[in-house]
């Protein structure tokens, strides 16, 4: 049974890391990214060394070595976690300080919690049986990115397509104890989809169980019934479309082409029985024709949404609005220690960090735009070589290696091998100065990030980094601006639940608006990228932009304007800035019409 209305999504590589060893014995999900198996086996040894269990180390001469690093990683972490949560509930004279958390955690309106205050503390036999028939453990979800799927060679023969990264990764978690789900993010992988029919754990069993689960991470809803459609077809179920702003988010930033969350999330919900009895369908006659088990009613389809929540009224606005069936946390949990893993320095800039501060950048090495943080050690760092005429990274891990550009085997743009022959070429053009500066600082401002993502968690565990170095990336959302403060997880819980309102800014923007003013950012950007050499492709897409970007905002005039309860005290604010990003809109209308 699940307590909780929250979960903690993934948060760059090394940021929940660990997480659920820290809150899966509390109730709470959360995700564990599955891109470095490097730094899954640092931590694998010293968590070991820490609970005396016996380590072998599984070196990169092991057959295999990347799925059985992450197998024995994600085992440890379920292994662990269970242990925690046992002796949670093995109470003899008194309950423990964690059961006690347990429960002081929940929202003051649950039920089980009011139960558990009203059984005296000398009741031990009502509250072991509230305990065994209630508490359930957080599930301990993976991420996979599909599209970072590196080929891999063996010297120079290069291996077959299973033993890419993500298929890797894929196999490394199929293979593990847990009983969880697979968010599988950055768009469809068809080749690893279809790996995926390999692996017993991820079809329902005779009863309908699907031990590991399949989440889609969406940000509209075509892209969830295209890939929900293209699964099925291989008999597989998605039980989960977690649904996360396209640019008020954290980390890597898929933008829509002008849609926001409002009317994708009442996208969703208005055509949640749809999509699933569409799903259903095809499912059934795929299991039927492989001889598995059919199901004769659909499976349970969750729908969740992520990005920019910060206050307890959003919080609640999702739930009961959009019937959403849980809503990710991410970015305000990077101050929560108790959750999450970022070493002192980086939590120090987190907690300085203004608007100002937080900025939608080119700096992922896979081209996509990417949430980050000024002044962050892995950009200092990446300034340092190049003032050293020595630009790019060593690449020591080799992750994003998969620009084929210049060379057979993939590199990775941010690297010193791929920078050096893209300056060479540069310097090939004979541009003005000012030309050559734009395509240089283009060329050098890809950062090392499958590195800098993971090397947080080296440092806040004094672990070496002689290899990575000791530069951080960090990838908050925009959020970050309005929480100022390093958070227990009783004040986050809190102020989810609206029992404490003391860690956000008052003058936070609503996040529907806050989202629609980075939209709108955004698409005054790529018009000023187009504004000197526009063709017709580029002209229809800003306007088809624009169009979408305008209905948003139709949609959510009728919303706030109709609603009676939510938002009572922001409702007259959100309104006035609606009407003045319909005047910002039709300005920049205008402009794209005069091009």
């Amino acid at each position: 049974m699940k307590l909780h209305s929250f979960h903690i999504p993934v948060m760059g590589i090394g940021f929940t890391i660990d997480t659920p060893l820290k809150v899966s014995h509390l109730g709470i999900d959360s995700v564990i990214s599955l891109v470095d198996d490097i730094l899954l086996e640092k931590l694998r040894k010293m968590y070991c060394d820490t609970f005396e269990i016996p380590y072998n180390e599984i070196t990169e001469s092991i057959e295999d070595f990347r799925a059985k690093r992450i197998t024995s990683y994600l085992n440890l972490m379920n292994d662990l976690a269970e242990r925690k949560f046992n002796q949670l509930k093995n109470i003899t004279t008194e309950c423990s300080n964690e059961l006690k958390q347990y429960f002081n955690i929940l929202p003051d309106t649950s039920a089980l919690k009011q139960r558990f205050k009203n059984l005296t503390s000398h009741d031990f036999n009502g509250i072991k049986d509230l305990i065994e028939t209630n508490l359930s453990m957080g599930s301990i979800d993976v991420n996979i990115m599909t599209k970072v799927d590196k080929e891999n060679y063996q010297k120079k023969e290069k291996l077959s397509s299973k033993y890419n990264d993500a298929h890797a990764a894929l196999r490394g978690y199929a293979n593990s104890d847990l009983s969880s789900s697979v968010i599988l993010s950055a768009g469809m992988n068809p080749r690893l989809y279809s790996y995926m029919e390999e692996f017993e754990d991820f079809y329902p069993n005779e009863n309908g169980e699907i031990k590991k689960k399949i989440v889609l991470k969406v940000s509209d809803y075509r892209s969830a019934l295209i890939q929900g459609k293209f699964l099925a077809k291989k008999g597989l179920w998605v039980s989960e479309y977690r649904i996360e702003s396209g640019l008020n988010c954290g980390g890597h930033a898929f933008a829509t082409d002008g849609y926001l969350l409002g009317p994708i999330l009442a996208q969703f919900r208005d055509q949640k029985e749809e999509l699933i009895s569409e799903i259903h369908k095809i499912i059934a006659e795929v299991l039927s024709r492989k001889n598995r088990h059919v199901p004769q009613s659909p499976l349970p389809v969750k729908i969740t949404a992520q990005g920019g929540v910060g206050t307890a009224e959003e919080h609640q606005f999702l739930l009961e609005h959009y019937k959403v069936d849980s809503v990710g946390w991410g970015t305000p949990f990077l101050l929560v220690p108790e959750a999450t893993t970022v070493d002192n320095n980086t939590l120090d800039k987190l907690v300085k960090a203004k608007e100002d501060d937080l900025y939608l950048s080119d700096i992922s090495p896979l081209g996509i735009p990417f949430n980050s943080l000024k002044g962050n050690t892995k950009d200092q760092e990446k300034l340092s070589l190049v003032e050293k005429n020595r630009p790019g990274s060593s690449c020591p891990k080799k992750y994003v290696a998969l620009n084929k550009e210049f060379t057979e085997k993939g590199i990775c743009t941010a690297s010193r091998q791929y920078q050096h022959i893209k300056i060479k070429e540069l310097d090939k053009k004979e541009l003005s100065r000012e030309d050559y500066q734009r395509e240089f600082d283009q060329i050098i401002q890809k950062s090392c990030t499958c590195v800098g993502l993971g090397t947080s968690a080296l440092l806040k565990y004094n672990l070496d980094t002689k290899v990575e170095g000791e530069g951080v990336s960090i990838c908050p959302g925009p959020n970050m601006a309005y929480f100022s403060k390093i958070m227990s997880l009783k004040e986050i819980t809190s102020h989810i639940y609206g029992e404490s309102d003391e860690v956000v800014r008052a003058d936070r923007p609503n996040m529907f608006i806050k989202e629609l003013n980075i939209y709108i950012d955004y698409l005054k950007d790529k018009l000023e990228e187009t504004r000197h050499s526009i063709n017709n492709k580029q002209k229809k897409y800003l306007s088809v932009f624009v169009k979408n970007l305008k209905e948003g905002v139709s949609y959510y005039e009728n919303i706030f304007g109709s609603i009676k309860i939510a938002f009572e005290s922001s409702k007259s604010q959100i309104l006035n800035d609606l009407d003045n990003s319909k005047v910002t809109l039709n300005e920049i209308n205008s402009e794209i019409d005069d091009l």
